[in-house]
C-alpha cells in the first residue's frame, strides 16, 4: 500500500530560481501578476482557497466557519444532546487568512489578517 505524500507547510513562498530576470530590471505588472499566479497555487495545492483577488494581491482562506444554525438546530432535535459536540466544534474550528502581495522587485510579501 502506498502512502501518499503530503505537502509540507514550509514550503518557500518564493518563486522558483529563473521564473523572471532578478538581476536586470524590476518586473512589470505582467510578471508581478505571475509571480503571484504561482505562489497562489502552491498554496492553494497545500488546502488553502481564494477569498479575494485583484491584480497583485489575493486573500487565502483556510478552514470553514461553524453553522450555528445547523448545531443550534441538532441541538434541540436531539434533547441537548448535540450540544457537546457544538460547543468541542465552536472552540476548536478555527478560520485562518493571510493577504498575499507581490511588490515592485518581485517579492512576495504575507500578512496574516484575522
Amino acid at each position: 500500500m502506498k502512502r501518499r505524500r503530503t505537502v509540507r507547510e514550509s514550503a518557500s513562498i518564493e518563486p522558483p530560481p529563473g521564473y523572471y530576470a532578478a538581476g536586470a530590471e524590476p518586473p512589470d505588472a505582467a510578471q508581478r501578476a505571475l509571480i503571484l499566479d504561482w505562489v497562489v497555487s502552491r498554496r492553494v495545492a497545500s488546502g488553502w482557497r481564494v477569498e479575494c483577488r485583484s491584480g497583485s494581491q489575493v486573500v487565502l482562506v483556510r478552514g470553514q466557519p461553524v453553522n450555528h444554525e445547523l448545531h443550534a438546530f441538532l441541538t434541540v432535535f436531539s434533547c441537548l444532546v448535540w450540544g457537546a459536540v457544538w460547543a468541542g466544534l465552536a472552540l476548536v474550528n478555527r478560520v485562518e487568512r493571510e493577504a498575499l502581495t507581490v511588490d515592485a522587485q518581485g517579492r512576495v510579501v504575507t500578512v496574516s489578517a484575522p
